[in-house]
């Protein structure tokens, strides 16, 4: 089946989804889905964005919440308080759902929430909304939230682990099939979507999309996408069933989750393990850098993943295909671009850092740069001790636009016999000393 839809072809979850889809469309027009000429090029597919970047709160987290709230507030006695936890997207479209239907809301996010996401929580949410900010993960945030609504009396609304956070977090894909499927229409088309690249984090943008798809366009495929320290579907597919991580990395908030919603894998489970990506964070923050830089689009890091994906998956399986890449969010804090940056270029290698043992004479550091070639640069030069009389240790970072000649700086080091050490990828070192 391709991926137009009709009313007569709508069936169950599909029903579901278009009620929700509806409510929203009050507060909430279409995302585009936009084909991106630079990815097709590139992958020699046919990539299309859909761009859930440019909804009003910067992320498609904005579906789940505002379904929860209206089904929620459809009874006799609706609830007048609420709560959440969250990493800063559900947070967001959290906050305006409280604002929108007047409801007081308390959200919980961890303390390692980036201040962007913090500031644009309370901007959204107004006098509607109490930010409290406990623990370092979301699933303490999270823990913190439960406690709180069951001494407050007040509901919580889970950030992915819920029917009608599933519901409204589909409509991502009914508008992905209409549009496709007007993109065609009058051009003697029979397309289909092919594959759909989704990123993961507690799962209810996947289990809604992938259960959708079943259901309007059982042919498409689909790829999933998870940090690489944080690979909580993996790993539960791996196990075949739900797995806790005992640690996760932080840097991909939008991701960074211990356990995926039961929900979600129940829903999830039917596919193989080797459906999943896993995206180291230094590949990712080249990815967005390169989405800024070649687009101007400006995506957070959990937003990057479904396009960091095409880079790993077997060419084979996108050429010449139709592919959609769920950007999934852009609430990116500008002061983190240095450490993106930074990252970025240690993954393309092109920034490495030495410890060398250089020796205390006149000359020394001049025989030094003369082993470097025209294109590196010193970033970084910082005499660490005296390690003995006659030498010191110094710590040097280089920069270049060309890595081999790295291996080249290495060779001249080893010939000249001036000793070093390349700690880049010495994560505690390096953040002892870097």
């Amino acid at each position: 089946m391709g991926a137009n839809m009709t009313s007569s072809t709508m069936t169950g979850f599909s029903e579901q989804v278009a009620v929700a889809h509806r409510q929203l469309g009050t507060v909430l027009a279409p995302t585009p889905l936009q084909l991106n000429m630079y990815l097709s090029e590139k992958h020699d597919a046919r990539v299309y964005l859909k761009r859930e970047d440019l909804s009003p709160v910067r992320s498609y987290k904005i579906r789940g919440a505002f379904t929860f709230f209206s089904e929620a507030l459809a009874g006799s006695d609706p609830p007048q308080r609420f709560a959440c936890a969250s990493a800063g997207n559900h947070a967001q479209g959290f906050s305006f759902a409280c604002r929108r239907f007047d409801k007081h809301g308390v959200v919980f996010m961890p303390v390692t929430t980036p201040q962007q996401k913090i500031m644009k929580t309370q901007v959204f949410g107004g006098d509607n909304v109490e930010i409290r900010l406990t623990g370092d993960s979301f699933d303490e945030a999270y823990g913190e939230a439960i406690a709180w609504c069951e001494r407050e009396g007040a509901v919580l609304v889970p950030p992915f682990n819920d029917e009608r956070i599933i519901t409204g977090q589909a409509t991502v894909a009914k508008e992905i099939t209409e549009q496709f499927a007007e993109q065609f229409t009058g051009q003697g088309a029979d397309a289909s979507i092919d594959l759909v690249i989704l990123p993961v984090g507690g799962g209810g943008l996947a289990a809604g999309v992938t259960r959708y798809f079943a259901e309007q366009s059982p042919a498409t495929q689909f790829v999933f996408v998870e940090p690489d320290e944080a690979p909580s579907l993996y790993e539960s597919l791996k196990a075949g069933k739900r797995v806790r991580l005992e640690q996760i990395d932080t840097f991909v908030d939008g991701a960074a989750v211990a356990r995926i919603g039961g929900l979600n894998f129940d829903a999830l489970k039917r596919f193989d393990v080797s459906q999943v990506v896993l995206a180291p964070t230094n590949g990712l923050c080249a990815t967005m850098l390169e989405m800024l830089n070649h687009e101007g689009i400006v995506l957070e890091p959990a937003g990057a993943l479904s396009v960091d994906a095409l880079k790993r998956v077997p060419a084979q399986m996108i050429a010449g295909k139709n592919v959609v890449c769920i950007t999934s969010g852009g609430n990116f804090d500008f002061e983190r671009l240095p450490e993106v940056k930074e990252r970025a270029l240690k993954f393309e290698g092109l920034k490495k850092y030495f410890v060398l043992r250089m020796p205390q004479r006149p000359g020394a550091l001049k025989d030094f740069l003369f082993m470097l070639e025209p294109e590196d640069d010193i970033a970084r030069f910082e005499y660490l001790k005296k390690s003995a009389r006659n030498f010191g240790s110094v710590l040097i970072g280089i920069e270049t636009s060309k890595p081999e000649n790295f291996n080249k700086l290495k060779a001249k080091l080893t010939q000249s016999g001036m000793r070093y050490q390349d700690i880049t990828d010495n994560d505690i070192l390096a953040s002892l000393i870097v």
